[in-house]
């Protein structure tokens, strides 16, 4: 797949971008790169998948929740590291990248208060515009992930798009759009020419 325009779009608002042929490859590149900091992680299958949490903590201070028994101290404590790495639940061409929350840390570390932000976003996250990127985290990813979290909810059951539901187990309950970085925090993008994460 080719790259090309979305990373313009992406640098145009003023996001480093790197790309790869494999999620090895960009796993191997945040090995090499990030060394000796706190470093927090967001939610992520991708990150998961390329298993970059016990890569990582081998020479750095890491802080997920999918692996800390105390969920909430590990979520707080994941807003305060040096580094965060995440993905995306959907990245638009033109350069929007779009994130679906429940609890709130994920979409809270892309905002404030780390020195900089990783994004591992794999190719069948990218969407044309900023609207079809919209429609495939609410309709694609978020129904996706409340079905493996085995929430009790419409989009869980029929796995087809978001019904705008009152459940109390709905995972959706906020949407971030980030135009660019916020300001004095750095954001690095690694375009993964691979299929990666919900």
């Amino acid at each position: 797949m080719k790259f090309d325009t979305v990373k313009q779009n992406l640098e145009a608002r003023g996001y480093a971008v790197r790309v790869f042929s494999t999620g090895k490859e960009a796993a191997d590149y945040l090995d090499a790169a990030v060394d000796g900091a706190s470093v927090g992680f967001g939610g992520s299958a991708t990150l998961e998948t390329l298993g970059l949490y016990e890569r990582l903590r081998s020479h750095n201070e890491t802080v997920w929740h999918w692996k800390w028994e105390d969920k909430a101290a590990a979520r707080r404590e994941a807003l305060t590291t040096d580094l965060y790495l995440t993905s995306v639940n959907a990245l638009a061409e033109t350069g929007e990248l779009v994130n679906i929350d429940g609890t709130g840390n994920r979409v809270a570390a892309t905002l404030f208060g780390h020195r900089k932000v990783y994004y591992v976003v794999g190719r069948n996250k990218l969407a044309p515009t900023y609207d079809e990127a919209v429609r495939r985290a609410r309709n694609v990813a978020a129904p996706q992930r409340a079905r493996q979290l085995g929430r009790k909810t419409p989009c869980a059951v029929s796995c087809d798009r978001c019904y705008d539901c009152k459940s109390p187990e709905r995972i959706c309950r906020g949407l971030v759009t980030l135009w660019g970085p916020m300001m004095g925090m750095e954001a690095e993008v690694l375009l993964v020419d691979e299929d990666l994460g919900l």
